[in-house]
């Protein structure tokens, strides 16, 4: 993955400088941060829950990736005092740390409230009135996905991302394509007509691999192919993405914004999948800007909780190039009954392949203190 030039790494430092102004005594000040980490019962998903409140008492909440003790000291260190407004002055002094979409997603969760609005009309949106989703399918076996496939069909889902079979040994051949086809065939007899379907790569299959891959299902009409080779090569990934009209997405583990523009300018992606809970609500925008200019979708990765849900829903409408939204929907029940009752609502309820825009302040949910203490631990 590209790394930060020194000379640029220097200048960060001086932009952080810049921005590290004094404790507002505004009013929108930020007086208290809590953290706690969570994990699903059963699948074992983790993630971390920020609660941001002002001096005059508005909080807004916010889902990221886990916080160790390190991260969480220096995120409540260096939020505190800070107006919510500070957005973008936050988020240079928090670069890097596992909490920074939380408290950009608290931060616009908090100024939204107070303007009464929803976070995409903050925002400027609604660019759309429904946000259209999709679930990964769960399970190492045929059998298994094709169970998770009935029972997210059930739920409303009417896109899938399905794995690509654990291929025998690097550049498997036609005895890996193979295996390919038959699950999709098998998926996709049992889904029926209007259902689309995802291929994902994970990133681990070798570049020649996922040329043959991608070729195979040119006539297939897969939405994309996910991550369909590893990224350290632009050259390779540039060459997988022009030897078929398979369309292919990548933004895995991707920190820098600069990552997607050296695939734009390479014109080596046609879906860019920043992850939510490391560029935030505001450094997705920013790189949906950049794919916009190139006319290039936007499907945001979601791995954590019901609220970053909220988060993506309020993110989608929001973005003029947005194309779908992968909503969770874990396999176990127990796990899915945890995510329902943390927020109080349904808010990942999906009908007829769409998700619902919701139409309250902030991201829309309140987060239920019984739910949070049964299922998080307080740092």
């Amino acid at each position: 993955m590209p790394q930060l030039p020194l000379r640029r790494v220097r200048l960060h430092g001086m932009w952080a400088a810049q921005v590290a102004a004094a404790a507002s005594p505004s009013p929108q000040a930020i007086a208290q941060v809590d953290a706690w980490n969570l994990k699903a019962p059963k699948g074992g998903q983790t993630w971390s829950l920020v609660r941001v409140a002002t001096r005059d008492g508005v909080e807004g909440w916010g889902e990221g990736r886990v916080l160790t003790p390190e991260a969480w000291k220096t995120l409540k260190a260096t939020a505190m005092g800070q107006p919510a407004s500070a957005v973008e002055a936050l988020g240079v002094k928090l670069r890097g740390n596992p909490g920074w979409a939380a408290v950009n997603a608290a931060c616009l969760d908090i100024m939204a409230r107070i303007s009464k609005a929803p976070v995409y009309q903050y925002l400027g949106g609604p660019t759309r009135n429904k946000v259209r989703a999709y679930t990964a399918l769960h399970g190492p076996t045929n059998d298994d996905l094709l169970r998770s496939l009935e029972k997210a069909r059930g739920a409303g889902f009417k896109a899938f991302s399905v794995p690509v079979p654990v291929a025998p040994f690097r550049n498997s051949g036609k005895a890996f394509v193979l295996a390919a086809e038959q699950r999709m065939s098998a998926l996709r007899k049992a889904a029926g007509d209007g259902i689309d379907f995802i291929l994902s790569g994970g990133g681990q299959l070798t570049p020649g691999d996922a040329a043959i891959l991608s070729a195979a299902f040119e006539r297939t009409h897969l939405l994309w192919f996910d991550e369909p080779c590893a990224t350290s090569a632009m050259g390779t990934v540039r060459k997988v993405s022009e030897e078929s009209v398979t369309p292919v997405g990548f933004g895995r583990g991707a920190m820098e914004a600069s990552f997607f523009q050296n695939l734009l300018r390479e014109d080596a992606v046609d879906v860019l999948r920043p992850e939510i809970a490391i560029h935030g609500i505001s450094g997705v925008r920013k790189i949906a800007a950049l794919g916009e200019v190139y006319y290039v979708a936007v499907a945001p990765r979601h791995g954590e909780g019901p609220l970053t849900t909220a988060t993506a829903l309020n993110l989608a409408a929001s973005l003029p190039n947005f194309f779908i939204q992968h909503i969770p929907y874990p396999d176990a029940q127990e796990d899915r009954d945890m995510r329902r009752v943390l927020t109080g609502s349904d808010v990942e309820t999906v009908k007829d392949g769409y998700a619902a825009l919701i139409n309250q302040p902030g991201l829309g949910v309140s987060i239920q203190r019984d739910a949070l203490r049964k299922f998080g631990e307080a740092l």
